[in-house]
């Protein structure tokens, strides 16, 4: 394909590599170049001195799965099925029958048709098996991708011994409560027996036991040991660490990352870099503990940057900065609920309403987003239209001199125009903000005035109330009683309010009925694009399921360490 950069009078023939950087729950605020000065984060910030740096940058969804799914495939996940009608909103096993479709064509798999070679190193969270253990239905290489390094699953909790659990913490305790109570009523009724105080035949007394104990069993098999299920790293099909060591996975990652770069730099390659950082529990290297003014998450931010850097040097080691497009972004907002004793763990979102789990307000789904592409893109770029982490799909797919799919809608858009100037306006008229599967609010950017109208048709009841969060439950919910329906919808004006702290009505807007009826009416043509999908976060799909679970051992027998005879050295 054929490039002209800015200021040059020379068109340049060749495919780009593309590294893309995706970081996990970062706030918009967590970063030094839009507007944090307590945390240091040079090499991100020097990305966007290089480069183009977006200030409305929108995630697809609030929550890890649904936005990965839309950024890999530019869809909105209620398209592709991996959003949900229930509380479990994210991929809950890495034995689970749900995942990304494998009829989903991901700008991995159109790359790799065009000659690059892919890799996907870190998380992954889409799945892995459909029917069989080995099937890798859903597995990163089944997605378009060459190579694959990493968790397929999610960092939570469970991978750090000692943290306190956290998956399905509250049903898991009402499991522990019946087995107690039935354990209680077996005792009573055999020390009854021997007492002679009732005449309940021990063949009863011994059903009730052999109940227990299988109840037990069924719930313990998979919550008691979802460290050895879920906190894994794969290369590839093979199982590498089961459990992973946290310790060591930071150098691990950074180790692939730069070694894929150097294995492929006479490209065209395609990488995308996926960090654990910054989910908790927070794994950081003892170079790095204690060195913020924000505490282990600070400690964490910080970390990432320097991971953030070393790909940058290898990319500048090889030669290939002038050849290479950088992306770097947040799958979704940050985690205000997470909290430790008084410590918070979870990031900062600025001046944006909400966080991670909230899909319609701004602090659940605006995110950083930076490119860098020297001699293409120009430096110390500013755009403040509204973008999609979606729109990196058709961006890259173009640049590889590829085709979009024509059998399926693609929501995302061609940021190039955009970013090189030749336009000035976002494609994106309209955006439209889920929780799970139901739709939360709309965006209209009303380009001839500039104003960007956002309506909002549920909010999620932040508890305590005030608070801007829903401390009460450990993570806002999408309907039921924890939500508010509002009717008329609420309506702001982000251009003028961003924070989204004054409704507009009637009284206070004169285009309040006109500029709802504009976004009913865009609503009701963007319904009308949906079509029917199996539910992949469905209670079936969603559950875990013994036979579908990765083992590098003979199952339940699943451990295994193939790193430690390797070098792993803080890069």
């Amino acid at each position: 394909m054929f490039l002209r950069p800015p200021g040059s009078h020379a068109s340049v023939t060749y495919k780009p590599n593309i590294v893309l950087i995706l970081a996990d729950d970062l706030g918009i605020g967590d970063v030094g170049c839009y507007g944090n000065d307590t945390l240091r984060t040079p090499n991100i910030d020097r990305l966007a001195k290089e480069g183009v740096k977006l200030t409305q940058h929108i995630a697809a969804a609030p929550l890890c799965t649904p936005s990965r799914a839309a950024f890999l495939t530019g869809r909105y996940p209620v398209r592709s099925g991996m959003d949900a009608i229930d509380d479990y909103r994210v991929m809950m096993w890495t034995g689970a029958s749900g995942g990304l479709p494998p009829n989903e064509t991901t700008f991995a798999k159109i790359l790799q048709q065009q000659g690059y070679i892919t890799g996907l190193i870190g998380k992954w969270h889409q799945g892995v098996n459909c029917e069989s253990r080995n099937d890798h239905c859903h597995h990163p290489l089944n997605h378009g991708f060459d190579y694959f390094y990493g968790m397929p699953f999610s960092l939570m909790n469970e991978c750090q011994i000692t943290k306190r659990p956290e998956k399905n913490r509250v049903l898991r305790a009402k499991y522990w409560l019946y087995t107690q109570i039935i354990a209680i009523a077996v005792l009573t009724l055999g020390i009854a027996r021997l007492a002679g105080l009732v005449s309940v035949p021990w063949k009863i007394i011994t059903c009730f036991a052999w109940f227990g104990l299988l109840f037990f069993a069924s719930w313990f098999s998979s919550y008691g040991f979802t460290r050895y299920w879920d906190c894994i790293i794969m290369r590839n099909h093979e199982i590498i660490e089961q459990p992973m060591m946290v310790e060591r996975t930071t150098s691990l990652i950074l180790r692939e990352a730069v070694s894929f770069i150097e294995r492929n730099k006479h490209g065209p390659f395609l990488l995308f870099v996926s960090f654990l950082h910054v989910h908790t529990p927070l794994i950081t290297t003892e170079m790095f503990r204690g060195k913020s003014r924000y505490g282990l998450y600070g400690d964490n931010v910080e970390e990432m940057d320097w991971m953030v850097g070393r790909v940058l040097d290898a990319i500048d080691k090889e030669g290939l900065k002038n050849t290479t497009l950088m992306y770097f972004a947040s799958d979704h907002g940050g985690f205000l609920e997470a909290q430790e004793r008084n410590a918070q763990l979870g990031g900062w979102n600025g001046i944006y309403k909400g966080g991670k789990a909230m899909g319609g307000w701004e602090g659940g789904i605006r995110v950083p987003g930076i490119l860098r592409w020297p001699g293409v893109l120009p430096a110390y770029a500013l755009i403040k239209e509204p973008t999609s982490l979606m729109d990196i799909y058709p961006t890259v797919v173009h640049l590889a001199g590829g085709r979009l799919p024509q059998d399926r809608v693609i929501d995302g858009r061609n940021l190039m125009p955009l970013l090189q100037g030749s336009a000035q306006h976002s494609e994106h008229e309209f955006m439209f903000h889920y929780c799970g599967v139901y739709l939360h609010a709309v965006r209209w950017h009303q380009k001839d005035s500039g104003a960007v109208w956002k309506a909002h048709y549920i909010t999620p009841v932040f508890q305590p109330e005030g608070a801007g969060t829903c401390y009460g439950r450990g993570i806002c919910p999408c309907i039921g009683e924890g939500v508010t329906h509002h009717d008329p919808p609420l309506l702001f004006d982000l251009s003028r309010d961003p924070s989204e702290v004054k409704p507009l009505t009637p009284g206070t807007e004169p285009l309040f009925d006109t500029v709802i009826r504009r976004i009913e009416s865009a609503l009701q043509e963007h319904r009308r694009t949906l079509t029917p999908v199996p539910p992949q976060l469905s209670g079936h799909n969603n559950m875990w399921k013994p036979w579908l679970q990765p083992c590098c051992g003979i199952f339940p027998f699943c451990w295994c360490d193939k790193e430690s005879g390797n070098p792993h050295p803080a890069l």
